[in-house]
């Protein structure tokens, strides 16, 4: 008998997100599932760890008995590394982070909770994904996207990633037969146009909220958000080796 893969559930948005709820649903069609999630929001967080408080886990209950759910009161990338080091007794055959409400594409991969989780998996050896619905409403139709979570899924589990590398998922707001297919990409060179809304509280203390555009500066039709704007499915291979590879001859013909 063959048994089943175990599969490590996170997000960046709390442990009661629907987008979660969504993921959990279709990865305990394919294997065991062990959920560690933030008890709260997460987003934007990026690659953040507690270093300066403490941490604390919640076994909470779950509507199916077989599935373990832990909040976390850390980052995403704590949940991950409480996971390995204090939940598991082996590194899981896989790594889901997700499915978060909103894009993660392009230069927005930087900032993503979601993201640093799949590759703080990555990181540990452990095949990760994540995976991002382009629409921010709590709400969101998951539902049209999950056979598409779980061929990946699947795909990941039977044919492996290569080391240092995980996968960047986003799926474009569509119904899924409105979906066109799936790209592999590369990512869009895009910016924030940033700006600070800058107000004072009743007492005058100054304080700000940012906000601004997100400019995609990138003409390619090879990238994810071209893909998502054509209605493909985006897939981007990342690397966590943040060497500039092809600047290391240049640099070695300054004089140092």
């Amino acid at each position: 008998m063959i048994s089943k893969p175990t599969i490590l559930v996170t997000n960046d948005d709390g442990i009661n997100a629907p987008g979660i709820r969504a993921l959990i649903a279709v990865m305990s069609e394919i294997g065991n599932v062990i959920v560690v999630a933030p008890d709260g929001p997460q987003s934007a967080m990026g690659h953040a760890i507690t270093i300066n408080s403490t941490l604390y886990l919640n076994k909470i209950s779950s509507d199916n008995a077989t599935i373990l759910e832990y909040a976390c009161s850390g980052t995403p990338v704590d949940c991950v590394k409480l996971a390995v080091n204090e939940i598991l007794k082996k590194k899981p055959d896989l790594c889901v982070s997700g499915i978060n409400h909103g894009s993660n594409s392009s230069i927005n991969v930087i900032y993503s909770g979601t993201m640093s989780a799949a590759v703080e998996a990555g990181i540990e050896g452990i095949p990760a994904i994540g995976f991002s619905l382009l629409d921010y409403d709590w709400n969101a139709d998951f539902e049209s996207i999950k056979p598409f979570v779980k061929k990946i899924a699947l795909e990941v589990l039977d044919k492996k990633l290569s080391d240092g590398t995980v996968l960047n998922v986003n799926f474009p707001k569509l119904k899924q037969e409105a979906i066109k297919g799936i790209k592999i990409c590369r990512q869009a060179k895009a910016i924030w146009m940033e700006k600070f809304d800058k107000r004072q509280t009743p007492f005058g203390k100054d304080y700000y909220w940012l906000t601004g555009e997100f400019v995609n500066q990138d003409k390619g039709e090879d990238t994810d958000e071209w893909a998502l704007a054509h209605g493909y499915i985006s897939i981007v291979p990342v690397q966590f080796d943040l060497t500039a590879h092809h600047t290391i001859a240049h640099l070695n013909t300054w004089n140092l």
